[in-house]
């Protein structure tokens, strides 16, 4: 009889974006707040990514986010997708949503919000409805980044595939068409920097498994790679050992992304003053993410922490 071929598992290109971004801009991180999929409401709307820098009138130096202000908003297409006009007007409505969802009244002006569109390929249909509809003026800036003008709201356009290696190595080889060994090589050697970082762990093990023939090609199956690879010797477990610890690792993960939210409400708070005892073990005890992403809110918005915390009693 013959064996059934096992369907490969789906690329999870998203988580590793998220990573990737912070990657890129990590020697700013600490000018920056992250949050991954940041939820519209209480109804499933959802930002790809909402960067929130955490002081107005500092610039951010990293290429990709020069354009930065206070809310910046960030759409990511996968290398298989593509992106549309309407995809442009979902962005765009979401982020008006995301300025009017608050609790007074143009709390976030509209010179503070930024919107970036992250895709592999240049957008032909829509750069030319943004030019011959909306009056828009298209600048490239640099390699894979071009500037959008013409809306309140200043709009970049990043070329994962036009990105220069030396400026941004992460996002560029987020792709499924790596094309230079010499790329895997670097990027060996670069999480080989970074091995204990889960974030990089994140980015490189997407990368390798869309391009193993590229990583073999190059004959880099150290042991750091192997090590990236090890869930596909784990597929030899029983299925049921398998789905028990997918149960747990879902639980687990969802215990991590409130634990995370937690944190960084503490840290918007802690930069308006002393934080309280109760009112960090308040935050930190709080498991449920959609209040989670709202306290968020609150807290980047909040002038006080007395403000604050009027706002979730």
């Amino acid at each position: 009889m013959e064996k059934r071929k096992q369907q490969p598992h789906a690329l999870q290109w998203h988580p590793a974006f998220y990573a990737g971004i912070q990657i890129e801009l990590e020697a700013e991180a600490d000018l920056l707040l992250f949050e991954n999929e940041h939820q519209l409401g209480t109804k499933p709307k959802e930002i790809d990514v909402l960067i929130v820098k955490k002081e107005r009138d500092v610039s951010i130096r990293k290429n990709i986010g020069r354009i930065f202000r206070t809310h910046n908003i960030v759409e990511y297409k996968s290398p298989k997708d593509y992106l549309s006009v309407d995809d442009f007007y979902k962005v765009y409505g979401y982020t008006c949503f995301y300025k009017a969802d608050t609790a007074q009244a143009d709390s976030i002006a509209i010179h503070d919000i930024t919107i970036t569109f992250v895709c592999h390929r240049y957008p032909r249909s829509l750069m030319r409805h943004l030019t011959e509809e909306r009056g828009y003026e298209i600048h490239r800036e640099e390699d894979g980044i071009y500037y959008i003008t013409g809306d309140n709201i200043p709009i970049q356009l990043i070329l994962t595939k036009e990105l220069s290696e030396e400026q941004n190595l992460w996002l560029k080889s987020l792709t499924d068409e790596l094309e230079e060994t010499e790329t895997a090589k670097h990027l060996i050697e670069q999480y080989g920097k970074h091995k204990g970082n889960n974030l990089y762990k994140s980015v490189m093990d997407l990368i390798v498994r869309a391009n193993k023939d590229k990583f073999k090609e190059a004959k880099i199956m150290c042991e750091a790679l192997e090590e990236l690879m090890e869930d596909e010797l784990e597929a030899k477990r029983t299925q049921g050992l398998a789905e028990g610890l997918a149960l747990g690792e879902a639980k687990g993960l969802a215990l991590g992304e409130a634990l995370g939210k937690a944190e960084s409400i503490v840290v918007l708070l802690k930069d308006l003053g002393d934080v309280s005892e109760k009112l960090q073990r308040n935050i930190m005890e709080q498991n449920d993410t959609e209040i989670l992403n709202q306290w968020l809110k609150y807290a980047a918005r909040a002038k006080t922490i007395r403000d604050f915390e009027q706002k979730i009693q």
